[in-house]
């Protein structure tokens, strides 16, 4: 089986940046117990505080199938609602190679 990884884009609403942030390190540590989640990371782009990627890095299509539903995920994913300006922008991947990860 291979690794799954994805790449979200997401944008805050106007003046809500900071607010976003702050529901991202929610979601993430929310997300601390979920088995096969190996890497999921936020990161706000240099030249626009608004937007904002988050990486995610799955052992197997099993451990993207469960992520989310658990409830302490549940409730950090419906924080996000009103922080977004809209949909997150999600590219579904597959890792080949990289340094720094076992794939």
């Amino acid at each position: 089986m291979s690794k799954i990884s994805l790449i979200a884009k997401l944008t805050a609403a106007d003046g809500k940046a900071d607010e976003l942030a702050t529901a991202l390190a929610d979601l993430i540590a929310a997300a601390d117990s979920e088995p096969g989640l190996e890497i999921y990371s936020a990161h706000v782009t240099a030249d626009d505080p608004n937007t904002f990627y988050f990486f995610e890095l799955y052992s197997d299509e099993e451990a993207l199938a469960v992520h989310g539903k658990a409830e302490p995920m549940v409730g950090a994913m419906k924080a996000l609602g009103g922080l977004l300006a809209g949909r997150p922008e999600v590219t579904m991947m597959n890792p080949v190679v990289a340094k720094g990860l076992d794939l």
